[in-house]
């Protein structure tokens, strides 16, 4: 690892013996571990210099994207606990709607999952959401892979009355649905685009407190509001 930090710290690649000297490592172990890294994928050698090889960087990346993903976990929670609601987060991506990530208290359930939320996007206000974020006929390739179906006697009957819904959403409105999705359930989405990103925070609560649901989403929008500038490149994960 040692090996790896110093050849990172070295644009221009560096040779065994300055790397040796440079991590305190015997100039012969150094020779053995930096073969090995370079057998590896962590390294590569040319002229003998050695660089940064594939796998180093796919590593690096990886953690990047660890890294990306705990600060929207950690945005999530600070909401939650700020609202008292649990707080989701969700992009359309490759055609599919894909939840990102959630954050709940076990006094604060978030939604089971009891229907998949990429085949049931009509239902739930993540899914509204994102599909207002859409052009036409983007919305209409996602409906012809995801037929609306009834999902609980509140969800919206056909896809035309869906349609002609998220053509009234107003842009930086919050969507909501009551009980469309799950009974017992109401739930509030606000849009969030980043570059050419569709993407959503979301709530949701019981239905007996579905007065507080506007007033929450509200809230949420605020929050992001005054963070989104920090976690736009985080958010596009």
């Amino acid at each position: 690892m040692r090996l790896l930090e110093c050849v990172a710290e070295h644009e221009y690649g560096a040779p065994a013996k300055q790397l040796a000297r440079e991590t305190g490592l015997a100039l012969p172990t150094a020779y053995h571990l930096l073969r090995t890294l370079v057998h590896e994928g962590y390294l590569r050698r040319d002229k003998g210099l050695f660089f940064l090889g594939e796998a180093a960087v796919r590593l690096g990346s990886s953690g990047a994207q660890q890294k990306r993903r705990s600060t929207v976990a950690e945005a999530l929670a600070q909401w939650r606990d700020a609202i008292g609601v649990p707080v989701y987060y969700a992009q359309y991506r490759d055609g599919e709607i894909e939840v990102m990530c959630v954050s709940d208290t076990p006094g604060n359930p978030a939604v089971e999952e009891w229907a998949d939320f990429r085949e049931t996007g009509h239902a739930h206000a993540i899914g509204q959401c994102l599909l207002s974020q859409l052009d036409e006929e983007a919305r209409r390739d996602h409906l012809d892979r995801h037929p609306v179906q009834s999902i609980t006697p509140y969800t919206v009957r056909d896809s035309h009355t869906l349609l002609q819904r998220l053509e009234r959403t107003r842009r930086m409105e919050p969507v909501t649905e009551r009980q469309e999705y799950a009974l017992g359930t109401v739930c509030a989405a606000i849009p969030i685009t980043v570059g050419t990103t569709a993407a959503t925070m979301a709530i949701s609560l019981p239905a007996h407190q579905a007065d507080r649901l506007l007033s929450a989403a509200r809230q949420l929008q605020d929050e992001v509001g005054r963070l989104l500038g920090s976690l736009a490149i985080s958010i596009s994960i």
